[in-house]
């Protein structure tokens, strides 16, 4: 399950126009690409925590199917994020591939395996972190705010979760979304040593911009 979710999610990463204002094709094998990887991650034992806790608070129904649904329409349903263009962005694009607006500013991209590859092709440049407290950052921290290029541009301060799983990410921040209705959600969760303040923007019932970490 492990290997899979780790090829089956990398194989989402290349599914994407960069800049907005372009309209996305989502092709046939992308639309399986994205069920498999959704039907893996409801296996999961954070997947199956969260969706307990949602039916607990009457934000997700107890079939299956319907809670896939949910997910799906939340992170992968495309929308407009430039008007004068087609639907071209979605949740999943947003947090975990990263996208550009109109070949000035970097939008997104808050995952640490789509980072490290990008790193890796040396398409992203990291520049330097914002340690915590005056701390430096070591193998047990799993939460950063860093500062890197891409595609040329700069983004000053990116937040994001360090070597932890895409369904725990996706686990927490549907559990966030589901359980607020505004525009803009903000609250404060304890993981570990951390006290984070997690902010959730929405687009309809869908992740419009996703996540801020502070700690």
């Amino acid at each position: 399950m492990v290997i899979y979710l780790s090829t089956g999610f990398m194989k989402l990463l290349d599914n994407y126009e960069r800049s907005t204002g372009v309209a996305e094709r989502v092709t046939a094998e992308e639309i399986t690409e994205n069920d498999s990887f959704l039907d893996a991650i409801l296996e999961t034992a954070v997947m199956k925590r969260a969706h307990v806790y949602l039916i607990g608070k009457r934000k997700s129904r107890s079939a299956l199917r319907r809670f896939k649904s949910q997910l799906y329409y939340m992170w992968f349903r495309l929308y407009h994020r430039d008007r004068n263009g087609g639907e071209d962005s979605s949740g999943f694009e947003h947090v975990f591939v990263g996208e550009t607006k109109f070949g000035r500013e970097i939008l997104g991209l808050h995952n640490w395996v789509q980072f490290y590859l990008q790193e890796k092709q040396e398409i992203l440049d990291y520049k330097g972190y914002k340690a915590r407290d005056n701390d430096v950052p070591n193998e047990d921290d799993h939460v950063l705010n860093v500062q890197f290029s891409w595609h040329g541009l700069v983004k000053p301060v990116a937040s994001a979760f360090v070597g932890v799983s895409p369904e725990f990410e996706m686990a927490i921040f549907t559990i966030l979304f589901l359980t607020s209705t505004e525009k803009t959600t903000t609250a404060v969760v304890n993981l570990d040593e951390y006290q984070l303040e997690m902010v959730v923007h929405r687009h309809g019932r869908s992740i419009g911009t996703i996540p801020q970490l502070y700690y």
